[in-house]
């Protein structure tokens, strides 16, 4: 009777394959979210560099494409055909292979690293990238200037010299406002496509989010790889957004 009561007792805390199953569930999904917490703070430090790329990118491109975008209009012949024929190979020539010529060229031809320039409290790669990035970009973002202020009639300026106001006056007085409402949709193009190309940092081993979720890979894991698309998807939502607001803010033209 002893002996019956025990085997009882034992059957009975023996768990059941239902439960080891629950169990196993419950400890396999709490591996997922711990590594998925994990991979999340790894890959939001790779984010960061993207974002500073990008953003030091708009930063110094936007104003050095409106000074190019001048050269390219203007009346002095030389002064017009190198700014144009830069453009021109600027735009002609794929972004990763500017990468490459901007982080190698200097040391190659002029004997002048990056690291030797910038000094060991740099990060010597992003300063390379930021380069080519802005290079590349004030070259678009010239031509999208030059279309939009060309697009305003002459007989604003006109009107403007009759009035008395000077070139500069007129500018920023008249044309300029007009020139901003007609450049946004291509300009938040151009913005959006940056926020992609800033992935091409990479091939010169700038740790941007892509290259933090290639580094994983070496542990064996590529989920994160497609995980970076949801960083990219929720950033680019963002600044449409973003522009959607500014063309309504802007849209004072419309009847």
């Amino acid at each position: 009777m002893t002996d019956l009561t025990m085997l009882l007792t034992q059957a009975s805390t023996v768990p059941t394959s239902a439960a080891v199953q629950e169990m196993s569930f419950a400890q396999s999904l709490g591996a997922m979210l711990s590594d998925l917490g994990q991979v999340t703070v790894e890959l939001l430090s790779g984010f960061t560099v993207t974002l500073w790329l990008f953003l030091l990118t708009l930063v110094f491109s936007l104003p050095l494409g409106l000074i190019i975008s001048f050269g390219s209009m203007s009346r002095f012949k030389p002064v017009k055909y190198v700014t144009k024929t830069f453009v021109w190979i600027i735009r002609g020539v794929p972004l990763m292979l500017q990468l490459f010529i901007v982080f190698y060229v200097p040391g190659m031809v002029f004997h002048v690293q990056w690291r030797e320039l910038l000094g060991d409290g740099v990060d010597f790669r992003f300063v390379a990238a930021l380069v080519a990035f802005v290079i590349n970009y004030a070259c678009y973002f010239s031509e999208i200037y030059r279309g939009g202020i060309e697009s305003i009639p002459r007989g604003q300026y006109e009107a403007g010299q009759v009035l008395g106001m000077t070139k500069s006056q007129i500018f920023f007085k008249v044309v300029l406002m007009q020139v901003v409402k007609r450049i946004i949709p291509p300009m938040s193009n151009e913005i959006i496509t940056l926020v992609k190309d800033t992935a091409l940092a990479r091939v010169i081993a700038v740790v941007e989010i892509i290259r933090v979720a290639e580094l994983m890979m070496s542990r064996a894991i590529i989920w994160p790889l497609f995980y970076t698309a949801v960083f990219y998807l929720v950033f680019v939502g963002a600044l449409t957004v973003l522009f959607s607001r500014i063309e309504k803010k802007l849209g004072y033209y419309k009847v």
